[in-house]
């Protein structure tokens, strides 16, 4: 890819891609189409992931993890799956990392450091966040959701909808209202682990796309969460979720640049092997006027892209510089893929192509993780609009 040569990354960047796309090749091209028809991904590629040092890398080696905050390796992990055209069970190996892992890292108190991040980072614990509930959607303040303290524990109530991982998922994060007459101010996050009574998972939803990604409804029933399973203060939840939305949105953003790069790269092979008229589609004013715009938007995105990541790693990225890489790149990646799909013809349209998987998958990008039009509200707040 061309992300392989960008001043960005240095050597150790490039040998865990290398190492990576490895990995990718052996453990999950092959056995990638069994797990979208059966619509979701084994455990196993969790533990496969963590035994070869792929999961928690911002955990510290204490805990297992590789003790390196720098999200350049998350970056080139969302890279690879996307150039590998495996975008469904990928999402749930970059929200364990990129999403969900800082709640533990940032917010856990040491017991339960070390109680949860070995096995985040060594894959057998799979992690999940709940914040999404049917009648909310991005609207995070009017969730219904109650954990009424008693005693040492909460008493959970309520249901979440869209959770990622949410079939597989060991430990869930889950957004509550400990004081429900309060908006933002009563909000907590409580760690909710398998097993616990009163916690149940509805159906593995039936997507349009991201078919391996097991996407579940999740429903609490008086499930008492023991006090010590919730992450920093009570009534801070909203606080910790928004404080990690930029990294979120942050992550959506490449891989939503990844995967218009991928339908590129796809495309060029391809219009040089095809041929219609006599010779090769590669050759028609039409495919060269619509490649080389592709191509023009994908290496101005990658720029911008970039220079957030050195931001993040820096400390410095805003919400707003967030808003606007998540919102730009996966409507680019939708139009791309679009461009692109459409430069294959008939065979864009069958599955065995990575281009109509990508098609597909490319849809619910610009919803979650905050729609692109909350985006874009975010970013008129910031020019004091």
């Amino acid at each position: 890819m061309t992300s392989a040569v960008r001043a960005i990354f240095d050597d150790d960047h490039e040998a865990f891609r290398q190492s990576f796309r490895s990995w990718v090749a052996k453990e999950v091209t092959p056995h990638y189409m069994e797990w979208e028809d059966a619509g979701i991904a084994p455990r196993e590629l969790y533990t496969s992931a963590g035994e070869y040092g792929f999961l928690g890398m911002a955990i510290d080696e204490v805990y297992g993890g590789g003790g390196v905050s720098d999200f350049r390796f998350n970056q080139v992990i969302a890279e690879e799956l996307a150039a590998a055209g495996v975008g469904g069970a990928g999402l749930g190996l970059t929200l364990h990392n990129d999403i969900t892992t800082p709640y533990f890292t940032d917010i856990c108190n040491e017991e339960q450091k070390k109680r949860w991040l070995p096995g985040i980072a060594n894959g057998s614990l799979v992690t999940a966040v709940a914040m999404t509930e049917p009648g909310t959607g991005s609207d995070l303040a009017g969730m219904v959701t109650t954990a009424i303290a008693d005693g040492d524990e909460y008493v959970l109530n309520g249901s979440k909808t869209f959770i990622t991982n949410g079939i597989n998922a060991d430990l869930v994060i889950v957004a509550a209202k400990t004081d429900p007459s309060e908006r933002h101010a009563g909000m907590s996050l409580l760690v909710v682990e398998r097993g616990m009574d009163g916690f149940e998972r509805g159906r593995n939803l039936d997507k349009i796309g991201m078919h391996s990604q097991d996407t579940a409804e999740l429903f609490f029933n008086d499930v008492r969460v023991p006090a010590a399973n919730r992450l920093g203060d009570e009534g801070k939840g909203f606080n910790y979720l928004t404080g990690n939305l930029a990294q979120e949105r942050l992550s959506i953003a490449v891989t939503g640049l990844a995967t218009a790069q991928a339908a590129l790269e796809w495309t060029l092979d391809y219009v040089k092997e095809r041929t219609a008229f006599g010779k090769p589609i590669g050759t028609f004013q039409n495919t060269k006027f619509e490649l080389a715009d592709i191509k023009t938007q994908v290496d101005i995105g990658q720029a911008y892209i970039d220079q957030c990541v050195s931001k993040l790693n820096d400390g410095e990225l805003t919400p707003a510089e967030a808003a606007q890489a998540k919102y730009w790149c996966t409507d680019l990646q939708k139009t791309a893929v679009d461009r692109c799909l459409q430069l294959f013809g008939g065979y864009g349209y069958m599955t065995e192509y990575p281009i109509g998987r990508a098609y597909v998958d490319a849809r619910v990008t610009s919803i979650y993780g905050g729609t692109n039009e909350v985006m874009k509200t975010i970013i008129a707040k910031s020019l004091g609009l």
